[in-house]
């Protein structure tokens, strides 16, 4: 039997505000245990949670860009559950009046769209963190500093039909709150994490399947693994006859299995109502539109442009795209008076493997986007062969220093000067009569052995092009 594979995600972002969503206290990552803390977040007994006006903000700027609906009355509801790292027994979030709805954004699937539904983004706090590396193996050690950091979920329709497009769509997600400025997007600290839900039905069938839930995947590679595993284990159930259980799993990176962790709840479990120490939150129609025009080029449009003004491909347009910081580079450089093909090909490739090994950003690069221009200008003037250009870049990433300074440092600049090259041609080719004759009986591909002995007599300075050129007219 076939079968079909239906996925929705829920992902979380934590937005980039400095306080937290109900209280004014500290969201900065790292600090000793429960220190971001106070009565509001601890939930004690006579205290009242106020709205951060920030984060609304960030709600709707990221609802706009997803082309939601943006609701003006929404509210915020108590979720009752109870665990350690919920103080007062209960989540406030928004149930059915979420701040964002029906809204969309496309992914790219083998080079073509797919639309992606968005059913809802809505509006919550946080819960604290269990943390079980203590002295004690039976013991959960609580540390409430993350208890009310203000999140948005963004809920997708199940229109995900494989595990490489639930990571595209998660990709995508992590570039719109980024440019955005909505959520700084680092996925180790937690800022940015997804449940993935997944049923299998017959090849054919309109009905859903019974749908598992993994929850907490705070990485792209880890959700398509996760759900990949799903597959794998569903299909097995249900072809040996088995039913498939609602429940809650949970993803270990190293066995590259999910495994159970609860059985999965309803909304009635949570036994919601509307939050009695909140008003609803009201809207103004002109600050909405203020935010609408605050919006940034995205991704999208980003996409689009660097192909029609710039004559990349999609692909180089995608991967340039894909994060701000990296585009704004791009384009930063092109105006120092860079080739576009060019600076795209030395951005996507060798700036990326650089800040990929090194785990940091583009906004953390000790050079400016001038540099890079004036090295690659070197290039298409013929001072800088492409292997030295390699070198060049791996001091100016180190260093920060101009590339002229580099190459006269290092003296790496190329020798083009026919005048200079000639003398060292005619010497080569007057010690090697035998190379000579076979290269004139009709053996060509000796012309590498003298072109060797050039690049090696000019400790790899000169230029191929040249060299090639005057071996050729003095060999024939």
């Amino acid at each position: 039997m076939e079968f079909e594979t239906v996925i929705g995600l829920e992902i979380h972002a934590q937005l980039a505000t400095q306080s937290k969503l109900f209280c004014g206290c500290s969201t900065e990552f790292g600090r000793a245990p429960n220190t971001n803390t106070c009565p509001v977040c601890l939930g004690l007994p006579g205290v009242l949670p106020v709205l951060n006006r920030k984060a609304v903000e960030f709600a709707v700027r990221l609802g706009l860009a997803t082309h939601c609906s943006i609701r003006m009355d929404s509210q915020f509801a108590r979720k009752n559950y109870f665990y350690p790292d919920l103080p007062k027994a209960y989540q406030i979030s928004q149930y059915d009046r979420p701040i964002c709805e029906n809204g969309w954004l496309d992914i790219l699937v083998e080079g073509a769209r797919k639309r992606i539904g968005i059913t809802r983004i809505h509006m919550e706090e946080d819960a604290g963190k269990l943390v079980h590396d203590g002295a004690d193996p039976q013991a959960s050690y609580v540390d409430l500093n993350r208890a009310g950091i203000p999140l948005v979920e963004i809920v997708s329709e199940p229109d995900l039909a494989s595990p490489e497009e639930a990571r595209l769509y998660m990709e995508k997600i992590h570039s719109l709150v980024t440019y955005l400025g909505v959520s700084h997007g680092d996925m180790e600290k937690g800022n940015l994490r997804a449940d993935a839900n997944i049923s299998l039905r017959p090849q054919g069938s309109t009905e859903l399947g019974t749908r598992t839930e993994t929850k907490n995947i705070n990485s792209f590679r880890f959700v398509q693994a996760a759900l990949d595993y799903e597959i794998s284990r569903q299909r097995e159930e249900l072809l040996d006859g088995n039913k498939i259980v609602q429940e809650t799993r949970l993803y270990d990176s190293l066995s590259k299995a999910t495994y159970s962790m609860r059985s999965k709840e309803e909304a009635h479990d949570y036994r919601y109502f509307p939050e009695p120490d909140l008003p609803v939150v009201t809207l103004d129609e002109a600050w909405v539109e203020s935010i609408r025009e605050s919006l940034p080029e995205l991704p999208d449009a980003k996409f689009e442009r660097f192909q029609s003004e710039f004559g990349l491909s999609a692909y180089d347009a995608q991967v340039l795209v894909a994060d701000r910081a990296t585009a704004e580079f791009f384009e930063a450089v092109v105006a120092a008076g860079a080739d576009a093909k060019r600076a795209a090909n030395w951005v996507s490739v060798e700036l990326a493997a650089h800040i990929n090994t090194d785990k940091t950003r583009v906004t953390d690069l000790k050079f400016p986007p001038a540099y890079l221009a004036e090295m690659i200008a070197m290039i298409e003037k013929g001072e800088l062969s492409s292997k030295m250009a390699k070198t060049v870049f791996d001091v100016l990433y180190e260093s920060g220093q101009a590339p002229a300074e580099i190459v006269k440092e290092k003296g790496l600049s190329q020798v083009s000067d026919v005048g200079e090259l000639e003398g060292i041609v005619d010497k080569i080719i007057a010690d090697s009569p035998g190379q000579v004759e076979q290269y004139r009986s009709g053996k060509d591909k000796v012309l590498g052995f003298f072109v060797g002995q050039v690049m090696k007599a000019t400790r790899g300075q000169a230029n191929p092009a040249v060299v090639n050129e005057l071996l050729k007219k003095k060999l024939a």
